[in-house]
């Protein structure tokens, strides 16, 4: 009896040892560079994450929801030029190709931040869950920063004008 009890602990363990591996997954292979918070207005109910996600791993990996404590809602969001109105929408996943990076940068793909559950002032920092599409996570620290002026550009990604998501409406 008692080596029927051993047997299930040995299992449950394998089990847990196991989950932990796969909760790992893509989130291992992948750096999120220059994260950054773009400081709302005051008054503003929503406001953009950005950054470059790297990945170093040899799998493609969909970065596909994203959380924090500093919004009620976070979604993934982009960019779309409408008959030459540039409109928000939502998007269901942001592919990071083996090798490669996908670059979240304001006027393009972004994580957005909407409903702030506090004000929140230049220097806090935020922490941010990534979730990827194997159901791995990662969870990273993005400092609040004024919007940098057009000419300045993010790491890997050509400079681009700031974009008011103070406006943006859900």
């Amino acid at each position: 009896m008692k080596s029927a009890y051993v047997g299930l602990a040995l299992a449950a363990l394998t089990a847990a040892f196991s989950n932990v591996a796969m909760a790992a997954g893509a989130a291992d292979g992948i750096s999120a560079v220059g994260p950054f918070v773009r400081l709302a207005p005051p008054g503003a109910q929503a406001t953009g994450a950005f950054m470059v996600l790297k990945n170093s791993g040899d799998k493609d990996v969909k970065l596909v929801r994203a959380a924090s404590p500093a919004a009620k809602i976070v979604e993934l969001h982009d960019h779309i030029n409408d008959g030459g109105v540039m409109k928000m929408r939502k998007v269901d996943a942001v592919d990071i190709k083996a090798k490669g990076e996908a670059v979240l940068k304001p006027g393009s793909l972004h994580v957005m931040l909407i409903d702030l559950t506090a004000p929140m002032k230049e220097g806090d920092k935020i922490p941010l869950t990534l979730g990827f599409d194997d159901g791995s996570s990662k969870q990273i620290e993005v400092p609040v920063m004024r919007p940098a002026p057009a000419s300045m550009s993010m790491p890997a990604a050509p400079a681009t004008a700031p974009v008011d998501h103070g406006a943006h409406q859900h």
